[in-house]
């Protein structure tokens, strides 16, 4: 068998168990927008820019300004010529906002991932992961050469029995702080009490918390990742922590070293988000998403509320009918997650007017499993 064929026959596998996925333009700035290929007017409620910061006149012009002074890209990795004084502006806006020493910059959230894994595993390392966390962390945890031992979704008992197994070995505590498919939060005093008692660094990936409120990570070892293109409305990854720690990714971490640094359109416009994020208008931006999460699903702790179908065709039905409506809510199926619990992932963001919460709560109601 050739290449190609090989190829071709792992794309009819791929379409025979029904999960063929191809990408769609979205012609859009903000939630509504215009749908490829048929060209359809629809509301989207799959983005995870939760503030509506992208669009966001402040953050609009800083990236302008930095296109006019410093041009479309950085030209190198930062250890060679890539930085530019934007870069380490952004890096000590994020170390202040997550009450860290310091913050590095890295290309995206998945690599900051892969660099903190791979530069604090090895083989003389066990990484403990939640079994929900995401893809990034999985890479990462693979890429590392550790041993890994995954835990039950959330359960701080059987985590305290894998560190007690391992009390004698380097460990590495990973988890999302708000998981990405189901929306629902890490347990992170628990996690706290036990990365403290057993003396395991502790890894939080929270590219969703949008809404969450700052945790007390004082009594341990911490290592915070978080992304740009989310809450943020950029793009790019950072990781928060010690001075030690973060010296020791820009050294050793192959996604920071080997990549070229951020664009600088980017880089100001997360640095105008964070700014916007920790002002008054950002209180006033997460008020406006908190109410239009319980208009949907009272008290659900963040945007993302997944409506679970378990069979694969009743969610993609249930997504065309949406789309009919002229909402976007793509039907999620496995692998992305576990067989036989697919579903609607909708994700709310402060963006959605009063007018496109009402269309959807009117929809999902009709539309229930």
């Amino acid at each position: 068998m050739t290449w190609s064929e090989w190829a071709a026959a792992e794309l009819d596998a791929i379409r025979a168990r029904g999960q063929w996925r191809a990408p769609r333009d979205f012609d859009a700035a903000g939630p509504g927008g215009t749908l490829a290929p048929e060209g359809r007017t629809v509301v989207s409620f799959a983005s995870n820019d939760y503030l509506g910061l992208t669009q966001h006149p402040v953050v609009v012009a800083a990236a302008h300004d930095a296109l006019g002074r410093w041009g479309t890209g950085s030209g190198s990795a930062r250890l060679i010529v890539g930085g530019r004084p934007i870069h380490s502006e952004l890096e000590a806006e994020l170390a202040d906002w997550k009450q860290t020493p310091r913050a590095a910059l890295f290309p995206t959230g998945f690599a900051a991932n892969l660099g903190v894994l791979t530069s604090f595993g090895g083989p003389d390392t066990v990484i403990v992961s939640d079994e929900l966390n995401h893809a990034s962390i999985i890479d990462g945890a693979r890429l590392s050469r550790a041993r890994i031992t995954v835990y039950p979704h959330r359960d701080m008992s059987a985590l305290d029995a894998i560190l007690a197994e391992h009390a004698h070995t380097k460990t590495i505590v990973v988890s999302d702080t708000v998981f990405s498919m189901d929306g629902d939060i890490a347990p992170i005093d628990g996690l706290v009490e036990q990365c403290q008692r057993r003396g395991a660094l502790l890894v939080l990936d929270e590219a969703h918390a949008v809404l969450a409120p700052e945790p007390d990570l004082r009594a341990v070892d911490v290592l915070r990742v978080g992304t740009l293109s989310k809450t943020l409305g950029a793009l790019g990854g950072f990781v928060a922590g010690s001075a030690d720690f973060v010296d020791l990714l820009i050294n050793r971490a192959r996604s920071y070293i080997f990549t070229t640094a951020s664009s600088p359109a980017d880089t100001a416009a997360a640095l105008a988000a964070v700014r916007l994020v920790r002002s008054e208008d950002g209180e006033r931006l997460r008020a406006r998403l908190r109410r239009n999460i319980d208009r949907i699903r009272p008290g659900h702790p963040s945007p993302i509320i997944p409506v679970v179908y378990g069979d694969e065709q009743r969610a993609l039905d249930a997504a065309a009918a949406l789309l009919d409506r002229g909402l976007l809510v793509p039907a999620i199926r496995p692998p992305t997650v576990p067989p036989g619990t697919a579903r609607l992932r909708v994700a709310i963001s402060a963006a959605h007017t009063d007018t496109h919460i009402e269309m959807l709560a009117a929809a999902l109601a009709e539309l229930a499993p």
